[in-house]
């Protein structure tokens, strides 16, 4: 435009310029009732999430009265197996129902109670049973809850909480997995959390704000009790703790009667003797084990659960469900045979070891053959030639492949590190080292974190190598003189695939009294033939036997 108008000015044209822009409020009314409407829709979200008054308002307030549940329809009668526990927390039922009885005496229920276990073992359902058992509202938070990106929320949650159960009294306020929230602070080793400390802090004030009458109960779960803060188990607190462990005998087949009760069983069922087979396994393990049960028994179009099904749920607990689909070559599969029966020919022959329960050479889960073991009875106590036994079984497998093959594999890894484990909490833990003595060189709550010299680090390391050379060395031996027995329980395992603890007993007292084996447990002709030739070989070839006599035993690195 500017050009334009200079060009007509400069042939003495006259120019007249007007501007065409409205700047009239009617114009500009649209766009403000637009940014008004606008404006009112913000304010009323606002309002409704109380975000104007508490920015925070909304993650706290929703949470906490979010998981208010319903708990009529879970009592003691559904908690079995842990009846120590129960009885324990009776008294917690019996505060809130009647809080004045306790009162007149001038007693005081505990604030806090901890509920300590492994995980699996009932300690949320025994809180939810306290809380039905009494029929008051259950506040129920995991300790992560409160851990958030944002400063503030995780104790802006924590006072939410206890506003709403102060105004619900009588009630439980359950705190699972508090590790969480509850670890330990300070120390060199371990990292400041700002935010953590503050809901921690947040909390302890919380609970030490309780009047003597306040019927609010809190009750955390944790299988951590070792890294907890002080400052949290401190009497007033969490002043009282109840153990919950793996149910022994009598509580699993409590917990295996409650959850059979609405699955249909064979008559050939005895829930006392799976009671017996399963040692260890916690009430979590025992449920999934009877619902695995039941899925196998639906796919297999049966209408009640037996007892294939049953022992195939067990290996699906303990070791993950077959891999049938896995492609495993046959020297692999030879590999993978010698291996597992090197374990259960070392278990078979050391005194203190637990029974072999079954041999396998089908891959399950992240393993390619599985070999395991069932105490007869559960044990609380564990000796020093016992956690040499297991380490040498551990080695059975190694040992093994460098006797049949002179080579040795990456299958042994998950055995040496099971082993390695083993020897390092014998040093460190349990004072079996006559090296260094009555000493523990683990500190609770830190980890790996080393609080002990550089030398003393080198004697541990000296220590721990040198009782894994040990059981390496019973473990080869082991599998030396008894090379015959490996040789043909080896396979025969590649035949059948799995043998039980029963069979296996058979096989080794009938190869062992040279008696060959019927060929009509062999499915296939050809390998029972290759089966007899390579007994005969080990037990008539006087070479062997001069080889066996003269070989020097596994190679051991001086330390």
């Amino acid at each position: 435009m500017g050009s334009t108008e200079q060009y007509l000015r400069a042939h003495n044209v006259k120019v007249a310029v007007e501007s065409t822009d409205e700047t009239s409020f009617t114009a500009m009314l649209p766009n403000l009732l637009g940014l008004l409407v606008l404006l009112a829709l913000l304010f009323i979200l606002l309002r409704r999430s109380n975000l104007l008054g508490n920015p925070m308002g909304a993650m706290t307030k929703h949470l906490a009265e979010a998981r208010v549940g319903d708990t009529d329809q879970v009592t003691f009668a559904q908690v079995v197996g842990v009846d120590e526990a129960k009885h324990e927390l009776e008294e917690v039922v019996e505060f809130l129902k009647a809080p004045g009885s306790f009162s007149q005496l001038g007693a005081r229920m505990p604030r806090g109670i901890l509920l300590v276990g492994p995980p699996g073992t009932g300690k949320t359902l025994l809180s939810r049973a306290v809380a039905g058992e009494a029929r008051v509202p259950y506040f129920s938070l995991s300790g992560s809850d409160f851990v958030e990106m944002f400063v503030g929320v995780g104790a802006a949650r924590v006072r939410d909480l206890f506003r709403h159960a102060k105004k619900s009294a009588p009630c439980i306020v359950f705190l699972d997995e508090i590790d969480a929230l509850g670890r330990r602070r300070g120390g060199a080793q371990i990292r400041t959390n700002e935010e953590r400390e503050q809901t921690l802090n947040q909390l302890l004030v919380e609970m030490d704000g309780f009047n003597t009458d306040c019927a609010v109960v809190v009750i955390a779960a944790t299988n951590r009790p070792d890294v907890l803060d002080p400052a949290l188990l401190r009497s007033g607190r969490f002043d009282r703790r109840v153990s919950i462990d793996a149910p022994d005998l009598n509580g699993r087949r409590a917990i295996l009667n409650l959850y059979a009760a609405q699955k249909p069983l064979a008559d050939s069922i005895d829930l006392d003797v799976v009671a017996r087979q399963t040692p260890g396994f916690t009430g979590a393990d025992l449920a999934n084990l009877l619902n695995e049960a039941a899925i196998l028994a639906a796919r297999n179009k049966k209408l009640a659960i037996g007892t294939q099904e049953l022992e195939e749920a067990s290996l699906r607990v303990m070791a993950g469900p077959e891999k049938r689909s896995r492609m495993i070559t046959p020297e692999e599969k030879a590999i993978i045979a010698y291996h597992e029966v090197g374990h259960a020919l070392v278990m078979k022959s050391i005194a203190k070891s637990d029974p072999v329960h079954k041999v396998s050479v089908v891959s399950r889960g992240q393993a390619l053959g599985v070999t395991i073991q069932l105490p007869l009875k559960d044990r609380y106590l564990t000796s020093k030639s016992e956690l040499m036994s297991r380490m040498a079984a551990a080695m059975g497998g190694r040992a093994a492949e460098e006797i049949v093959f002179g080579d040795v594999t990456t299958g042994a890894k998950q055995d040496i590190e099971q082993a390695t484990s083993i020897a390092r909490q014998m040093v460190c833990e349990f004072g079996m080292s006559e090296r260094l003595g009555l000493v523990t060189l683990h500190r609770k709550g830190d980890g790996d974190s080393q609080f002990f010299s550089e030398l003393t680090a080198a004697d541990v390391d000296a220590e721990v190598k040198a009782l894994t050379d040990v059981a390496y060395r019973q473990a080869y031996d082991i599998c030396q003189s008894r090379r015959a027995t490996l040789v043909r329980i080896a396979e025969h395992l590649q035949v059948v695939e799995t043998i039980d603890g029963d069979e296996l007993e058979r096989l080794l007292v009938a190869v062992e009294s040279s008696v060959v084996p019927s060929l009509a447990e062999v499915k296939e002709s050809g390998v029972a033939a290759r089966i007899a030739a390579a007994a005969a070989r080990d037990w008539e070839d006087p070479s062997a036997g001069s080889a066996r006599e003269s070989d020097p035993g596994p190679p051991i690195a001086a330390s």
